[in-house]
C-alpha cells in the first residue's frame, strides 16, 4: 500500500463513550493536500470523531483503526499522536491559568520537533504568525485562554497550528462563536496553512466557514457514520435543504 493511500485513514471505526455507542463503522480517507469537511446535525458524532482520533481516554475504540502515514495510532497517547504530526483544534479550548502562551507554544514546538527551539528564531516565527492573525504582540504574555473571547481562542488555535506545522490537522467547529471579522481572519489563517504535504479535516455545522475555506470533499455524518459524500456543492445543498433530506429524523444526544 502506498504512503499516499494511507496518509490519513479512519477504517470502520466503532467508538463508545461511557458505554454508549456513538460511531458505528465510520470510514474516511484523506490524502496530502486535501481539505475535507465533515458536516452533520447535533448528535451525529462529529466531535466524537475528533476526540477519538486524538486519543481522548473517555472515547473507547471498540473496533477499527486510525492510520497516519501508514501507522496505526491506536496504541499511542494523545501527546505521542501530536508528536507524530496530528493536530486538533478544539471547539471549546480550555483555559490554563498560570501558563503563559509564549511558554506553552515554545514547549509544544520543542516536543513536536524533538529539539530545543532557538529563542530568537522562536520569537521571530511567533511574531510573524501573530501579525498574520492580527494578534497584538502583548497577547503572547497572557495566560492560556484565560479570559479570552471566542475569536481570541480560535485565533490562538490557528497560531498553534502554524507553529507546530502538523501533517494532519483536524479543526472541530473552528467557526463556532466567531463574528464575521474573526471568521475571515481565522479562515485566512487556515488557507495559508493548506499545503501539498498536509491534510485538513474541518468539522462544522454550517456553510459559512466553507465560503472562505473551500473543501474539495464534503461528508455528511449521521448516526455515527458517513451517509453521503460529495464536493463543495453538497454543503451548499445542505444549507438550502437542511439535513433531513439526507439523514431523515436524527436522534439527538451524542456529542
Amino acid at each position: 500500500m502506498s504512503a499516499k493511500s494511507t496518509f490519513f485513514e479512519v477504517v470502520d471505526l466503532h467508538v463508545s463513550v461511557e458505554g454508549k455507542k456513538i460511531l458505528n463503522g465510520l470510514s474516511l480517507k484523506i490524502n496530502p493536500g486535501e481539505i475535507h469537511a465533515v458536516m452533520g446535525p447535533n448528535g451525529s458524532g462529529k466531535s466524537t470523531l475528533s476526540y477519538a482520533v486524538m486519543g481522548h481516554p473517555r472515547y473507547i475504540v471498540e473496533s477499527g483503526d486510525i492510520l497516519l502515514q501508514g501507522e496505526s495510532l491506536l496504541t499511542l497517547k494523545p501527546n505521542e499522536r501530536a508528536i507524530k504530526g496530528l493536530f486538533l483544534g478544539f471547539q471549546y479550548p480550555v483555559a490554563v491559568p498560570g501558563v503563559s502562551i509564549v511558554n506553552f507554544l515554545r514547549t509544544a514546538m520543542k516536543n513536536r520537533r524533538g529539539t530545543d527551539v532557538n529563542l530568537k528564531d522562536f520569537r521571530k516565527e511567533l511574531k510573524e504568525n501573530m501579525k498574520v492573525l492580527k494578534m497584538d504582540s502583548a497577547f503572547a504574555n497572557r495566560y492560556l485562554n484565560e479570559g479570552f473571547s471566542g475569536g481570541e481562542k480560535k485565533r490562538l488555535e490557528i497560531l498553534q497550528m502554524a507553529l507546530l506545522q502538523p501533517v494532519m490537522a483536524i479543526l472541530d467547529e473552528t467557526d463556532s462563536g466567531l463574528d464575521i471579522d474573526a471568521l475571515r481572519i481565522v479562515a485566512d489563517g487556515i488557507n495559508r496553512l493548506s499545503s501539498p504535504d498536509r491534510g485538513i479535516l474541518m468539522i462544522t455545522h454550517y456553510q459559512r466557514l466553507l465560503d472562505y475555506v473551500k473543501p474539495g470533499f464534503v461528508h455528511v455524518l449521521s448516526g455515527g457514520r458517513i451517509v453521503r459524500s460529495g464536493g463543495a456543492d453538497l454543503a451548499l445543498e445542505l444549507e438550502n435543504k437542511g439535513y433531513e433530506w439526507i439523514t431523515g429524523p436524527v436522534a439527538m444526544g451524542a456529542s
